[in-house]
């Protein structure tokens, strides 16, 4: 690839130059690109179980976000961040993680996060404004998931120290493959034009940290265009430094499973960090709080419409003879996951005033103890003067 420079100018590259690694096409169709070939053994691994499940989780997160994208309209969220035409992305790189694996997302990894066993409503809890962060992330039961961030790209710089760890700890790279430890982290185009994520890249790339760099290049940041903000791929970031990156269609949620499943691998077994871009398209608001169609058209929406992931993997999976009673079934248990989130959503009272104490440090702290302390004394003392001045209006 070459830039071409002109008059105070710089022409972008063309991505048509850039291997895409694509097994189905937008019609649901087995046409793997000359990229995909060297994934083609795993993919024909994967047993029918598997490919239903990836339509299941992808059906089921699309009806959970556009039940909390409503439950913000109506008024029981602060914001939601939609995840709308990224869910075979999400979804293949999420399943060819393994259990020791430990996942960094970002803040739109909805499906990530619940494959990995961490609750949908604790993510309501956060955009609801009655949670800090969420979730616990040293629970077993959330899979090694850390928190949600808002701080672009900072994520990264926390997965490659994490990492970092690992190979210092000896959790990495000693050819166990059942012990082994890899770190997946997920970021955005627009995040991509962070700081944090090029330190983060190079400290990966230095010191061989087992780092998965999953990029999900939506095309916009924002109202940002991705053309804006580079000039070429975004795959040629990560390159740059050294690491080994691949460019894959991420509306195909089998290619997104065999390359995140290698690369998790490779990075896992000691070879170093991995670098993936998974093109793919933000088909709804960048969050509840924007308005997509003040800066882009519906002639593009439409477009990337077409190359819907989930009706892209229903087609494959009919021509594979799937029965129309298990799409039937799986609509069923999107419904029924998006109303109990529903329920439990309006349910939700309060935080207790202590949190704001109880997870300021890790370990009691006398300050801390000695706030938590006094606010109680303050608020008993509301109760106090209510029952005195109700004796004194007895008493008159």
């Amino acid at each position: 690839m070459t830039w071409h420079a002109g008059a105070g100018s710089v022409e972008r590259v063309s991505t048509s130059e850039t291997p895409l690694v694509r097994v189905l096409d937008a019609d649901g169709r087995f046409a793997p690109s000359a990229a995909a070939e060297q994934y083609l053994p795993l993919i024909e691994a994967i047993s029918d179980a598997e490919l239903e499940q990836f339509y299941r989780d992808m059906v089921s997160i699309r009806a959970i976000d556009v039940q909390a994208t409503n439950l913000q309209r109506q008024g029981q969220l602060a914001l939601w961040p939609p995840s709308r035409g990224q869910e075979a992305a999400q979804v293949g790189s999420a399943r060819a993680a393994r259990a020791q694996d430990t996942i960094f997302p970002s803040y739109r990894e909805h499906v990530v996060t619940r494959i990995r066993g961490v609750d949908p409503l604790d993510i309501i809890k956060l955009m609801r404004g009655v949670s800090h962060g969420g979730w616990d992330p040293t629970d077993p039961k959330n899979g090694n998931t850390r928190l949600y961030t808002l701080v672009l790209g900072s994520q990264t710089l926390h997965a490659a120290g994490y990492a970092m760890g690992l190979n210092f700890d000896g959790r990495s790279g000693t050819g166990d493959p059942e012990r082994d430890e890899a770190v997946i982290v997920y970021y955005g185009d627009g995040a991509s034009s962070q700081g944090d994520v090029h330190e983060a890249m190079v400290f990966a790339a230095s010191y061989q940290a087992p780092t998965v760099f999953f990029l999900q290049n939506n095309h916009w940041a924002i109202s940002v265009p991705v053309e804006t903000q580079s000039r070429v791929p975004l795959v040629e970031r990560s390159a740059g430094y050294g690491i080994p990156s691949v460019r894959v269609d991420g509306n195909d949620v089998l290619a997104s499973y065999a390359v995140s499943r290698v690369a998790l691998d490779e990075a896992r077994s000691g070879l170093g960090p991995r670098a993936i871009e998974a093109v793919t398209y933000r088909l709804g608001a960048h969050t509840t709080s924007d308005d997509p169609t003040k800066y882009r058209g519906s002639d593009e929406e439409e477009s990337w419409a077409l190359r819907d992931p989930i009706v892209r993997l229903r087609a494959f999976l009919e021509n594979r003879g799937a029965s129309g009673q298990f799409f039937a079934d799986a609509d069923a248990e999107a419904a029924d996951a998006a109303e109990d989130l529903r329920a439990r959503t309006v349910e939700l009272g309060p935080p207790s005033p202590d949190k704001m104490f109880d997870f300021v440090y890790s370990d009691p702290h006398p300050l801390i103890d000695e706030q938590k302390a006094w606010r109680a004394r303050y608020e008993a003392s509301f109760e106090a003067s209510s029952e005195a001045a109700g004796h004194s209006a007895g008493r008159n």
